[in-house]
């Protein structure tokens, strides 16, 4: 079976950047599951997976605008360190969810001064090529459950 739209497909895989360092692999022995056409990996990722199968090996490059998009310096901002919640010693690396009009999303604190707090709402891996090592250990169709619920049951899925 060839990887499709609602197939279920388990890859193992390593994520590097162009410096060669890993940002991210499939726990050892245990692939990573997804349904295919759903939006569940980045869409370079998934255009190159459709059609492969069981065993098949790719190396990809994904770059940005077909990843986490470019880096937007414009959601980049300062904000005085009072709007931060009190009872936290705020450092750099930490994650908070914000409210702005296009709803709730994740901001990372990238600078603490005394009375201001510098947050980047770019995604961590915005303007950042993307490698991969893939290889194909699992497709199947999904059942209807699955695709319903939007994601993979059973081992290395979601357990109800």
């Amino acid at each position: 079976m060839q990887i499709t739209k609602n197939a279920v497909a388990l890859i193992h895989y390593t994520l590097k950047d162009d410096a060669g360092e890993v940002i991210d692999k499939s726990q050892e022995g245990t692939p990573m599951p997804y349904i295919h056409g759903h939006g569940n990996l980045i869409p370079g990722l998934e255009s190159e997976l459709e059609g492969k199968a069981l065993g098949d090996k790719l190396s990809v490059r994904i770059e940005p605008k077909d990843a986490y998009g470019d880096r937007n310096e414009e959601i980049v901002q300062d904000v005085p360190r009072a709007q931060l919640p009190e009872d936290v010693d705020i450092e750099p690396g930490m994650q908070f969810q914000a409210q702005n009009d296009g709803g709730m999303h994740v901001v990372t604190v990238v600078g603490v001064e005394e009375d201001q707090v510098r947050l980047d709402g770019n995604h961590p891996l915005a303007g950042v090529t993307l490698n991969f090592e893939v290889e194909i250990a699992e497709v199947r169709e999904a059942s209807s459950e699955e695709l319903e619920h939007g994601h993979v049951h059973g081992p290395g899925g979601h357990q109800h």
